[in-house]
C-alpha cells in the first residue's frame, strides 16, 4: 500500500482535544521539511535543467489534479509578479480546467488523454519541461501527460510522495518525498501537500534567482501591482543608491521597475 494511503499513526481523533489534536498534526507537519532534506540532490538536478531550457527560451509546466494541481497554479501564477517574467513562460495545468481550481471537477483526474491535449494548446516542444504533482504518483490524468511529452521529446520531471511509482517511471528527474502517513489517512492535502508546497517553492525559487531575477536577496523584477509593493520598491532603491526617498519614488515611477530605476540613475 501506499505510504500516503497507509493508516494512521492515530486513532480515535474524535475524541482528542482540540490542544491534542493541534499538538498532534503539528508533530507531524515537523517531519516534512526532513523528508524534503533527503531529496535536494534530485531537486537540484530539475534546477538545473530548468535554469538551461529556460535560459534557451524554453517554459516551465505543471500539471496535477486536485490538491497537486493547485499548489502548481499557484506557483506558476506567482511568477509573473514577483520576478517580473511574461505570462506563460511558468503555465499551471490542472485536471478539469480553470474551473478545478475552486470547486472538484469529478473523475477529471482519471482521463489519460486529456493533459497532453491542454499541454498541446500551450504549443509545448522540446525545449520545455513538465514537471507532474501527484501525491500517491499514480494519477492517470498526470501519468498520461508526463508519458505523452516524452514520447514528444520533452524533459520531464515529478514531485511526487511515495516510492516506485508511475509517475516517477515515466520522468527523467523524479523527486520522491516520502512523508509517511497522513494525520487523517489519505488526506494528502496535509503533509504531502506541504511537502509538494516546499519542493515547488524551492525549484521556482532558484530557478528565478539563476535567471538573474534577484540581486542581493531583493526581487528586483518584481511588478508594481500596489501600493505595498510600490513602497517596497522604493525602499529597495532608496537602499541600493542611497538616496532620498523622494527621488526613489520618482525613478521607480519613471522606469517602472527596481532594476531599470538603478541601471538608470547609474549611467
Amino acid at each position: 500500500m501506499a505510504t500516503t494511503e497507509s493508516s494512521s499513526y492515530y486513532d480515535h481523533l474524535e475524541k482528542m482535544s482540540v490542544q491534542e489534536l493541534l499538538i498532534n498534526i503539528n508533530k507531524e507537519d515537523k517531519s516534512v521539511p526532513l523528508a524534503v532534506e533527503k531529496v535536494i540532490p534530485q531537486i537540484e538536478a530539475l534546477v538545473n535543467i530548468i535554469v538551461e531550457k529556460m535560459q534557451g527560451g524554453g517554459r516551465l509546466f505543471y500539471i496535477g489534479a486536485g490538491t497537486s494541481g493547485r499548489l502548481g497554479v499557484v506557483d506558476a501564477s506567482e511568477i509573473p509578479p514577483t520576478y517580473g517574467l511574461p505570462q506563460g513562460k511558468v503555465i499551471g495545468l490542472i485536471a478539469g480546467g480553470d474551473k478545478a481550481i475552486r470547486k472538484a471537477v469529478e473523475y477529471a483526474e482519471d482521463d489519460a488523454t486529456q493533459a497532453w491535449k491542454d499541454l498541446e494548446e500551450h504549443l509545448i516542444n522540446q525545449q520545455d519541461v513538465l514537471v507532474g504533482i501527484a501525491a500517491s504518483g499514480r494519477t492517470p490524468y498526470v501519468i498520461g501527460g508526463l508519458k505523452d511529452a516524452r514520447a514528444n521529446g520533452v524533459v520531464t520531471a515529478c514531485i511526487v510522495c511515495n516510492k516506485d511509482t508511475e509517475i516517477a517511471r515515466q520522468s527523467d528527474y523524479p523527486i520522491e518525498v516520502v512523508v509517511g502517513s497522513e494525520f487523517v489517512t489519505g488526506s494528502t492535502r496535509m503533509k504531502s501537500g506541504t511537502a509538494q508546497k516546499l519542493v515547488l517553492n524551492m525549484v521556482s525559487t532558484a530557478v528565478m534567482i539563476k535567471l538573474g531575477h534577484v540581486k542581493g536577496n531583493k526581487m528586483v523584477d518584481m511588478q508594481l501591482t500596489n501600493n505595498k509593493l510600490v513602497d517596497r520598491g522604493t525602499r529597495m532603491i532608496m537602499d541600493e543608491l542611497k538616496i532620498a526617498e523622494a527621488e526613489a519614488a520618482q525613478l521607480l515611477k519613471q522606469h517602472g521597475s527596481v532594476r531599470k530605476a538603478v541601471e538608470a540613475f547609474r549611467k
